[in-house]
């Protein structure tokens, strides 16, 4: 009897361990390799490394970034997802050590005198002529413990796992902090230039005034006809409509930046100083190499990505046999008084299972390639992240590039046509040119300022720009 024993169990592992064959698969490397630089320059200085204190100097700005930090709503959000990653790793961590509890009752049973139960109790005595009690008292108190032996570390690797994706959660956040400092920045320049145009604006209404009471002047005198006047005052009249244009895309930023900051409208402070006199900070882009490390995005794609890997392992596992074991102590009596009396009272068991998937494993199955396909996945995230990390780095630098140019032909312009209103107003008077030419070269000198400040703007929103897409603004 003892040898079928054995054989019965040798087989019963036999079977289990040729049932944990897991199926193939076809598993993806990531490639990390990206250009060796933008440019020619391979100039290991990184804009990057500088804090955002450092790099806005603007301490209006840097009021408002600082509020954003603390106030904004998506942000804390972020951070409470942060605290249930957090937790997430510390119940993993629970699940490969011991759980113990406490456990205590009372009942009372009743069985029927006809069943196998009652016709046994009521021949068995607990002291001679005295027969079990009826109905059945029960009273307890145990303590017990379970403990899953982690033997292919399925639970281990579920713990790594819930702590990749813990940082890659801390790297989201990191990457919404530039996202949101970048957000302000550029708003807030945009505040600027549309005060500035604003300005503008407002000096060209009262250059036209002024120009429409001359024009009346000469119409009075014979000069012009009515026409003259009235495509004068066409003029001042789209001028002005301009103005309360502005003035509602101002109200529309400075709310854009209340929301981003955390409160509810109110008018944003902000630098008086000529907008077209800002000068962008010069940029120094380091090599293609270091957005590996100071990009958050492509950091958090790397801990999702580790995180996909170490679930392939624990879905692996499932097809292996679990060893777990179980044990108990504690104190059982039919009466209260005899609850403690022991060693009669006392109870204990421990127990050794092994358990494994044999027949109809398609959960198990189903869970494995599913791990796969997101680990595949994240590795094109990641590959995905880096490429497009390198191209937003590449767009910006051209972007300065072509801006500064810009700047300096829109600037020339600007100072051509300055000169040809005074040239056209004096032509006017001494009646040796159209006011037609005076109403386009006064049209044109407005469209080549707002120009001009629409220029500048490119340029600060690409000194951000950079700054954001090399990963700086988190540290």
């Amino acid at each position: 009897m003892n040898n079928t024993f054995k054989y019965i169990i040798a087989l019963g592992l036999a079977l289990n361990f040729t049932g944990c064959k897991t199926p193939e698969l076809v598993q993806k490397t990531e490639k990390k390799e990206v250009p060796l630089s933008y440019n020619s320059s391979k100039d290991t200085l990184n804009t990057a490394t500088l804090k955002w204190k450092e790099y806005f100097k603007d301490v209006y700005l840097d009021s408002l970034i600082n509020t954003a930090l603390s106030n904004n709503q998506e942000l804390n959000i972020t951070m409470q997802e942060i605290d249930v990653a957090k937790n997430e790793i510390r119940a993993r961590k629970g699940e490969y050590l011991p759980f113990v509890g406490l456990k205590g009752g009372a009942g009372v049973e009743k069985v029927g005198r006809y069943t196998s139960q009652g016709a046994n109790d009521a021949n068995t005595e607990i002291k001679p002529g005295i027969e079990t009690p009826e109905p059945l008292q029960d009273y307890g108190v145990k303590a017990y413990a379970t403990w899953e032996l982690d033997i292919w570390n399925k639970l281990h690797n579920a713990k790594k796992a819930s702590v990749s994706k813990y940082l890659a959660t801390v790297e989201g956040k990191n990457f919404m902090v530039t996202n949101l400092i970048a957000e302000i920045a550029n708003s807030y320049y945009e505040l600027l230039a549309l005060d500035s145009q604003l300005a503008i604006v407002q000096q060209n209404i009262g250059l036209q005034n002024n120009a429409l009471k001359i024009v009346k002047f000469q119409k009075e005198a014979t000069r012009v006809t009515e026409l003259a006047v009235k495509r004068f005052e066409a003029q001042v009249f789209n001028t002005k409509s301009l103005e309360f244009g502005i003035q509602q895309r101002i109200v529309e930023t400075e709310n854009r930046i209340n929301f981003l900051v955390g409160r509810f409208p109110q008018p944003v402070k902000r630098s008086t100083d000529n907008f077209t006199d800002l000068v962008p900070n010069a940029i120094s882009a380091g090599i293609p190499s270091q957005l590996l490390e100071n990009r958050p995005d492509v950091k958090q794609a790397e801990m999702d990505l580790a995180a996909a890997k170490l679930d392939i392992k624990v879905a692996k596992a499932r097809f292996f046999p679990s060893v777990g074991i179980s044990a108990g102590i504690g104190l059982n009596a039919f009466d209260a008084k005899y609850l403690f009396k022991t060693p009669e009272s006392l109870l204990y068991s421990l127990t050794g299972d092994l358990v494994a998937p044999l027949i109809n494993r398609n959960a198990i199955k189903a869970s494995y390639y599913s791990a796969n396909a997101k680990q595949i996945q994240a590795v094109y995230n990641y590959e995905k992240t880096i490429l497009n990390a390198y191209i937003e780095v590449a767009n910006q630098l051209a972007k300065i590039e072509n801006m500064n140019k810009t700047y300096d032909l829109k600037a020339q312009q600007v100072q051509a046509l300055n000169t040809s209103i005074a040239i056209s107003n004096d032509l006017f008077l001494s009646a040796r040119a159209d006011y037609m030419e005076v109403l386009l070269t006064q049209r044109d000198a407005l469209e080549s300022k707002f120009d001009l400040i629409e220029t500048k703007l490119q340029q600060m929103n690409a000194m951000v720009n950079i700054y954001h897409a090399l990963g700086g603004g988190w540290k």
